[in-house]
């Protein structure tokens, strides 16, 4: 194994081990939320801060010359340097479901290499889900790998996951069973491991994607834009919310969704 191999797994290993330990952190803010409260912002705030500086903080002491994804990043040129190395944490995935109590939630972690995916990890601290995969390499569910569903065909069984307010959006004529579980990490990797067909996802930014990418991609399922075209993450690294909706989903049942959408005008 050279020296290059042995960088990257050591990396890798870094990321495993920072994203549990941010989890467990995340634990005490678990359930805490004002139950009067809708949305309890200052709760959000807290963890938010408090993960994000934990992260932040252990990175520098680990790789000091490596960076941090922030919106409007200026220089994207190529380099053999160590600053070649982007990282990006998204420490909350499903902010009502923490502070409800509710279990589906995720934290996330990517490392880029002059802004070409790495490696990639999802963790649901509540349920102990636990996803990964290197790019162009398998995708993984704790040390189990993982697939997207080999159905060639949209049947009653089918399971399609939603964005909240969806049916604004769309009707449907979709044959199978559609859901919400308010936590977009956990719908992208819930079609990485088979047990949905599909997720449409929305309001959405780099940030928020650049770790389950790299897991649906390696699992064999794509990110696609609602007319079935390839949708392309790098083209969004201002880190501004991305206007259009998603779909997530494998190649052979890209069309077969779409046609069961039709837009509400």
């Amino acid at each position: 194994m050279g020296k290059q191999d042995h960088d990257l797994n050591e990396m890798v290993q870094f990321a495993m081990d920072i994203v549990r330990e941010s989890g467990e952190k995340a634990l005490a803010y678990y359930g805490k939320g004002k139950h009067h409260m809708k949305f309890d912002e200052g709760l959000i705030i807290e963890t938010e801060l408090s993960l994000t500086n934990f992260f932040n903080e252990r990175l520098r002491a680990h790789y000091p010359e490596h960076q941090v994804f922030r919106n409007n990043i200026e220089d994207k040129d190529y380099t053999h340097d160590q600053e070649r190395f982007l990282w990006v944490f998204d420490p909350m995935d499903g902010v009502a479901n923490i502070q409800a109590g509710i279990p589906i939630w995720s934290i996330s972690l990517a490392l880029l290499d002059n802004f070409w995916p790495i490696f990639g990890v999802v963790y649901m601290p509540a349920t102990g889900d636990f996803f990964s995969a290197r790019a162009g390499e398998k995708a993984y569910r704790g040390e189990r790998e993982i697939r997207i569903s080999d159905q060639e065909a949209i049947d009653d069984e089918s399971l399609l996951f939603t964005f909240s307010r969806f049916h604004h959006y769309y009707q449907t004529s979709f044959r199978g069973k559609i859901r919400n579980l308010g936590c977009t990490d956990a719908h992208i990797c819930y079609v990485a491991m088979g047990r949905a067909e599909a997720a449409i996802i929305a309001n959405e930014s780099f940030q928020d994607l650049a770790a389950a990418r790299i897991i649906i991609e390696s699992a064999g399922g794509q990110i696609f834009k609602m007319d079935g075209s390839r949708f392309y993450l790098n083209d969004h690294l201002d880190g501004i919310t991305i206007d259009d909706h998603l779909l997530v989903t494998g190649p052979r049942l890209c069309s077969q969704v779409c046609q069961s959408l039709s837009t509400i005008r």
